[in-house]
């Protein structure tokens, strides 16, 4: 705001003039001001003494002052806001808030510094480390090859090739490339492959298992352990119990292999059952691929999971089992059926078993295009 030439007790002599009678027109050239600025006067001081006049300009002073402190401080408010959600640890991260503040606000850099408490000497250092690019380089090699070694192991077999250096930078480079060592817990379990499956061209060559839960009339809670042949879709084993571990599963799919053969590979999902060390033991002693669908994709195992549905709408919701023995009746029963008389959409209409004799009268065992089915 542009400062008056003329002061308080000027600008009311000025009035008293024109209120001692003479005219508007005769005291503005006089004093040399428009008629325009004399009545803003007026408006202002007219009225006045000089006493109330100077007590008028010191509460506008005051008002301008308060004014820009409530400016500065709504502005200060808006920078802390915006770093807020921000770690300012490190010196580079202060730096980088000070120049991102005062590319939003537009204010000037010791003015950013004094919000952020960041001294201002920590904005000109020059960064005169080198990047350590061949040692980083070497770090991750080792680390890609001892996925389990840690960074003082890494400094010792740095050290075997000659390279030597604090801890203290073995460990900052160890962090910088991320080579961490995530702790294992909890116990081991089977991993088998994740690789991608082909659809099987003939029986025997993937199973799929699963799990089934269901209560007897007493509200005591069974199991149901479900195999199926992903080619012929026969249902191979309807296993009942109140609980099946690990080792009860290789014994029945111990039991399926004494009959039909050994099959090329198994799907199931990462049940507990699944993935203890029974079952881990048993692919590796029966050399059978175990494969895993990725967690919380049922889609994956998409034939036992259809067959768990047709075998709990067309059994298990129609029948109350009164005990364990006529849950494994009633079953086998249903599997049987399922098997030699229940038409199967997926192939054409005909059932597992139909669609079995036919693929061992199109390639008998010994022909070179033979499946291996019932080796």
């Amino acid at each position: 705001m542009k400062r008056s030439r003329f002061s308080e007790e000027q600008i009311i002599g000025i009035l008293r003039e024109q209120e001692a009678g003479s005219s508007t027109a005769d005291v503005c050239p006089k004093h040399g001001v428009s008629s325009a600025t004399f009545y803003k006067w007026k408006a202002t001081y007219g009225g006045m003494d000089v006493s109330q006049a100077r007590k008028l300009k010191v509460l506008e002073d005051e008002n301008a002052r308060l004014k820009r402190l409530l400016a500065d401080a709504m502005l200060d408010n808006a920078v802390l806001k915006e770093v807020a959600g921000k770690k300012l640890v490190k010196p580079a991260a202060r730096r980088r808030a000070v120049e991102d503040v005062r590319q939003i606000f537009g204010i000037s850099e010791r003015r950013a510094c004094a919000i952020l408490s960041v001294d201002r000497s920590s904005m000109r250092y020059a960064h005169r480390r080198g990047d350590d690019g061949d040692l980083r380089s070497r770090l991750r090699e080792i680390a890609l090859e001892r996925r389990r070694f840690c960074y003082r192991r890494l400094g010792i077999m740095l050290a075997r090739e000659g390279i030597v250096m604090n801890h203290k930078k073995l460990l900052r480079l160890y962090r910088e490339e991320n080579l961490r060592v995530r702790r294992r817990r909890g116990r081991k379990r089977a991993m088998g492959t994740r690789a991608p499956m082909a659809h099987p061209q003939g029986p025997n060559q993937r199973w799929s298992l699963n799990f089934v839960s269901d209560t007897l009339v007493c509200s005591r809670r069974i199991r149901i352990l479900a195999v199926v042949d992903d080619f012929t879709r026969e249902n191979l084993a309807l296993v009942v119990d109140t609980s099946l571990s690990g080792a009860r599963v290789a014994r029945e799919l111990d039991a399926i292999i004494a009959v039909r053969g050994r099959p090329l590979m198994i799907v199931s999902d990462n049940g507990t059952e699944l993935t203890s060390l029974a079952i881990l033991r048993w692919a590796q002693d029966r050399q059978i691929e175990w494969h895993y669908i990725a967690p919380g994709k049922p889609q994956q195992n998409g034939y036992i999971e259809s067959f768990n549905g047709r075998l709990r709408d067309e059994c298990l919701n129609e029948t109350l089992f009164a005990s364990l023995s006529h849950a494994r009746s009633v079953l086998s029963n249903w599997r049987n059926d399922y098997n030699h008389v229940r038409p199967h959409s997926g192939i054409g209409g005909l059932t597992p078993a139909d669609a079995a004799k036919r693929v061992v009268q199109t390639h008998p065992p010994g022909h070179p295009g033979s499946p291996g089915l019932y080796l």
